[in-house]
């Protein structure tokens, strides 16, 4: 029996800006790019949010939204410093940690024997001990699966934990709205409704034939995931697998001579990141995105071995030459071998 634990940080980089800066408490506070220079919120916190304010919205409009919102550029050194405490932490209970990102992971506490082998125990120990260390809030959802701890892990935000146990799933999963399933989004949310499927509950009536006939492969994943069966494992993963750079534009650009200019920029910046990172001769993939006024994206990308800007430069110009319209973002990248080092816990029979 698996015993799944996902941890998620309260708000992380709003919560690190409250904690060290005594005039933003009782605040609504966001963190990102300026209003003026077309900014993008990357995160905001539960005073913001409640004038609808969220992550990936344009820092104007959220300023629109709530005019007092007090907005934070982005200090990512702080960041880190503060998640490498935060994955300290995890290692005290175990070595099977999954990081998503720098504010959340998965972990596989099954064959633990700490807290008297006891999931929720480990859980709460964990955001305890966070909050000794940092002074910041998280929470926590612990299941039987990767799928039902992260639903959990925000069922009782900020500062909370839902446990979900065995025998528990259905019961927890009937009311589940399906937008809340991973990987439906707003499309496959519309599809649903319009069959009159709006929960969970509502989409286990339908027939695995029929979801696989209108569907496909994913809907014998949906069919799966509205019983609580998701059966991936916590994947212990060391090995960086891309490398990039982007910029938004405080004015949109169409001209080739400005996209060249300011591809030679994010080029300098990005051959800096990989001769840190040692990472040049691993090389095995580049591509360039750029984002239009109108936020639709685009992406194109090629097999090379090694950073080859002729090759850069070559798909720029198919992007341009395919969406010439405007853009207000560019980004450029690489990608490396999949060299995934996995790890899966002991299946024990012990207490949940």
């Amino acid at each position: 029996m698996k015993k799944i634990i996902h941890v998620d940080m309260d708000c992380f980089y709003a919560a690190i800006e409250q904690r060290d800066d005594i005039h933003l408490a009782n605040t609504a506070v966001a963190v990102g790019g300026s209003p003026d220079n077309r900014g993008v919120i990357a995160t905001a916190n539960y005073e913001a949010r409640k004038f609808g304010v969220h992550s990936a919205m344009p820092s104007g409009y959220a300023r629109q939204l709530c005019p007092h919102l007090i907005i934070v550029k982005p200090d990512l050194s702080k960041y880190r410093a503060e998640s490498k405490k935060i994955r300290q932490i995890f290692h005290k209970y175990t070595n099977l940690i999954e990081p998503l990102s720098l504010d959340e992971a998965y972990l596989d506490t099954s064959d633990s024997e700490l807290c008297h082998g006891s999931a929720t125990w480990i859980a709460q120990a964990i955001c305890n001990d966070i909050f000794e260390a940092t002074q910041l809030t998280a929470s926590a959802g612990v299941s039987t699966s990767k799928f039902l701890a992260k639903v959990a892990s925000d069922w009782n935000k900020p500062n909370g934990i839902k446990v979900v146990g065995p025998g528990e799933e259905i019961k927890f999963l009937d009311k589940l709205p399906v937008k809340k399933l991973h990987g439906v989004g707003k499309v496959m949310t519309a599809k649903l409704e319009s069959m009159d499927i709006i929960t969970c509950k509502e989409l286990r009536a339908v027939e695995l034939s029929v979801l696989v006939q209108r569907f496909g492969k994913y809907g014998k994943y949906l069919y799966d995931l509205c019983r609580g069966i998701d059966n991936r494992q916590v994947t212990v993963d060391s090995t960086r697998k891309s490398v990039s750079v982007e910029t938004t534009f405080e004015q949109d650009i169409s001209e080739w001579q400005d996209c060249e200019s300011e591809f030679m920029k994010l080029l300098s910046s990005l051959s800096r990141r990989l001769e840190q990172s040692k990472g040049t001769d691993k090389i095995r993939k580049v591509y360039v995105k750029v984002k239009q006024a109108n936020f639709v994206l685009h992406t194109a990308e090629s097999i090379s071995i090694g950073l080859d800007i002729k090759l850069l430069i070559a798909l720029l110009k198919r992007l341009r030459e395919q969406y010439p319209e405007p853009i207000r973002l560019m980004g450029i990248g690489v990608k490396f071998p999949d060299l995934k080092r996995q790890k899966t816990a002991q299946q024990i029979n012990i207490p949940f």
